[in-house]
């Protein structure tokens, strides 16, 4: 029976997070993991030039050599990208017996958890998995909702951030007030204001949005 998994999110800031392999894939993942600001360890006999420039510039450490059993007990989040499917087990039987989150790549019988294609808009992320059973189909959806999302909604959802801690500071003990300010901010126009609101009137404007 192949898994299920449940739609969360994960603070990986300083966790120290290992990849297995060194190729295209291993790559890719790890592109992924530096958005997020955890400290990678790749453990890969050969490594691609991209992986080699990021340990120059001191974004994660590469450790040329095969994978030594059971070391992926001592991380914090493991990826397994090895083309060899006896070390991805090897890997992912490691971090079971620890309890460590393990993804072994192209494999969703053997994860913990999946990556999904991802729309992110500075505080807002935007997710869309398949399982692992059709990746293809979850990118196609991204690239949707990359028009569905424009870059504007850096700026809203930056505002919304700011605008939520105006409502707890000014209506603390109105949950009715505090629900009508949120309406007011989510049934703006925000194209409108971005496009021709300089910040300061923006600012004008959450207040009144605030106030009603």
């Amino acid at each position: 029976m192949s898994n299920k998994f449940m739609p969360i999110t994960y603070a990986l800031k300083d966790r120290p997070c290992l990849v297995v392999g060194g190729g295209g894939v291993a790559l890719r993942k790890v592109n992924t993991l530096l958005e997020y600001e955890c400290r990678i360890t790749v453990i890969a006999q050969e490594a691609v030039e991209r992986l080699e420039y990021f340990a120059g510039k001191s974004l994660l450490r590469i450790i040329k050599r095969e994978y030594k059993s059971p070391e992926a007990a001592s991380y914090g989040l493991v990826v397994s990208a090895s083309d060899d499917r006896a070390l991805n087990r090897q890997v992912y039987q490691d971090c079971k017996s620890a309890g460590v989150p393990i993804n072994v790549v192209d494999n969703p019988n053997l994860c913990d958890f999946i990556f999904p294609a991802v729309v992110k808009r500075d505080c807002l992320t935007v997710a869309v998995a398949t399982d692992g059973k059709a990746p293809f189909l979850a990118g196609h959806i991204r690239l949707i909702l990359e028009n569905v999302f424009p870059e504007r909604w850096n700026k809203i959802a930056r505002l919304a951030a700011s605008f939520r801690k105006k409502v707890q500071r000014h209506w603390k003990d109105e949950p009715g007030q505090k629900a009508d300010s949120i309406n007011r901010f989510l049934n703006a126009d925000w194209k409108s204001i971005l496009g021709k609101m300089t910040d300061e009137e923006i600012e004008e404007e959450l207040n009144r949005l605030l106030i009603g």
